[in-house]
């Protein structure tokens, strides 16, 4: 039995950690960090989780664990591990974006590799270290990666996604109120959301030829959790041939599914998954992604991930029923 600990315990992609990692079979959940909520009951902030865990949020990590998720936020995480010892026989899954980027990929005697199963997978086996992706990069990868792997872009990508409230984290700002975020949409970062770093790294890693925009407008949803993006750029390849492309691509991806329907957002909410529809518009191919968020933009992928650097089976744990009302 993996023995798990979370830092960072009271937030949104912890809580989901939590949901996952209680009924996970290979896994027993040694402690729960939080500074601000040490002492307190776990189910008194998740109180979703009420009657399933007697766990208390503590003050410290154990640091014996065999993996540690950190889920304390952006910037937060390299002092997190100068502040606590971690056994170096700990493996790490970081889920912010502190070593996400190659230049970034170090700490002390610890190197992470970048955490997208349907990218890197056999890295992710061998790894002690992991870099969560973010969720928007995750859903807009997800969406090209076959394109790029036979190396058939080769004009700008352009790219509109929506994220539910739950993609700001837990912490209140303007635009997080339900007063303002309901019946409402909003525009932010435009082309220059954090996540197209780690974006582009990606794709240049897997088309060494790479060197095109990546036209990105991320908005604000009025919904709670998901992401539905749309990315197109142009391509002479017919319908057919592309479809056979991204069938062949995911085809040992357990989460990863083309549809031959157009797709909808609670088709995912809730799950692991990531569905993809592919389209042709005359000269540009339309590629429609959707994850949830939490999941599989986050705390799903990360447990995803643990299964890999275990080797567990890849969906243990993570047979996740997807709200469709």
């Amino acid at each position: 039995m993996i023995k798990a600990g979370i830092i960072g315990g009271a937030g949104y992609t912890a809580g989901e950690l939590l949901r996952i990692l209680l009924h996970h079979p290979g896994v027993e959940i040694a402690f729960v960090n939080s500074q601000s909520q040490q002492g307190k009951p776990v189910v008194s902030i998740h109180q979703d989780l009420l009657g399933e865990t007697p766990l208390k949020f503590s003050a410290e990590p154990n640091a014996h664990t065999d993996v540690l998720f950190v889920c304390s936020g952006h910037g937060k995480s390299r002092q997190i591990l100068k502040e606590y010892h971690i056994s170096d026989s700990t493996k790490l899954i970081d889920l912010s974006q502190d070593f996400r980027l190659t230049a970034n990929a170090g700490f002390g005697n610890r190197h992470f590799v970048y955490g997208l199963p349907e990218f890197n997978k056999k890295a992710i086996r061998d790894a002690n270290n992991i870099a969560n992706p973010g969720c928007f990069a995750t859903a807009i990868q997800l969406a090209l990666l076959p394109l790029l792997a036979e190396n058939q872009v080769s004009n700008a990508i352009h790219v509109n996604a929506i994220t539910g409230s739950t993609g700001a984290g837990q912490s209140l700002s303007d635009t997080t109120h339900y007063t303002w975020r309901n019946n409402n949409i909003s525009i932010y970062k435009a082309f220059n959301h954090q996540h197209l770093a780690e974006i582009s790294e990606t794709f240049g890693t897997l088309q060494n030829s790479f060197n095109y925009e990546i036209n990105f407008i991320p908005m604000r949803g009025n919904f709670t959790r998901g992401i539905f993006a749309s990315s197109y750029t142009y391509s002479d390849l017919s319908l057919a041939e592309i479809k056979q492309m991204y069938e062949a691509y995911y085809e040992n991806a357990p989460f990863t599914f083309i549809s031959q329907d157009t797709i909808s957002l609670k088709q995912v909410v809730n799950t692991n998954k990531c569905l993809i529809n592919v389209a042709k518009h005359g000269d540009k191919v339309l590629i429609t992604s959707i994850i949830d968020n939490l999941l599989k933009g986050a705390s799903g992928q990360a447990v995803q991930n643990m299964n890999l650097m275990f080797d567990m089976d890849e969906k243990a744990g993570l047979q996740l029923k997807p709200s469709t009302f």
